[in-house]
């Protein structure tokens, strides 16, 4: 994270504790906020923002998630997060920080895009967890994939609903309070 200013680090800080506060909440199975916080990090401060908090954020799930310890799945789940707040980082670069309402349909699309590279990769490594037991990894992936089937469309919908509808006024709320137009943009450049 170049240009780590004390405005930024603050913002990474309360995001962190945001998106934990958000994983560790009592929810439904697949029903999560964190991919949004952590997407919007990337198309506000940049990728390497984004990446970086999807990835600490995922670190601290993994052992004080209210679902169990992640054990070897972790890794993967981190892998996903940080391409989530990637993704947000090119989507920001391409709208040079300026959200309207056709950023609502992108946006749903984006979420969707990325929620399902984000179960694709934590079903790949639940496929690596069995292969540990000595079943083949692609009958590990397969058999991942389709048990985890209803919980990646819930998660899909969810998200895909939840990116398209909060993205867009979550942000300008986000750049109003942070100094809004120019001023926030050049504080703030995701460059």
């Amino acid at each position: 994270m170049r240009n780590l200013t004390i405005p930024r680090l603050s913002t990474f800080v309360v995001l962190v504790a945001l998106c934990i506060g958000v994983q560790l909440a009592p929810r439904p199975p697949n029903v999560e906020f964190t991919s949004l916080i952590v997407f919007l990090a990337g198309a506000v401060f940049g990728v390497p923002f984004g990446g970086g908090l999807g990835v600490l954020v995922m670190f601290v799930n993994g052992f004080a998630s209210s679902w169990g310890f992640a054990g070897l799945i972790a890794p993967f789940q981190m892998i996903g997060m940080a391409m989530v707040g990637l993704g947000g980082g090119l989507y920001g670069r391409s709208r040079h920080g300026s959200y309207d309402s056709a950023s609502c349909v992108e946006t749903a699309v984006l979420g969707a895009f990325l929620t399902l590279v984000f179960d694709v990769v934590t079903n790949f490594g639940w496929a690596v967890h069995f292969a540990l037991s000595g079943q083949s990894v692609f009958l590990a992936f397969v058999s991942a994939l389709v048990s985890g089937a209803v919980f990646s469309l819930v998660h899909v919908v969810s998200n895909t609903v939840v990116f398209g509808a909060a993205f867009v006024p979550v942000t300008n709320a986000l750049q109003r309070l942070l100094g809004g137009g120019q001023t926030w943009k050049k504080e703030f450049s995701p460059t």
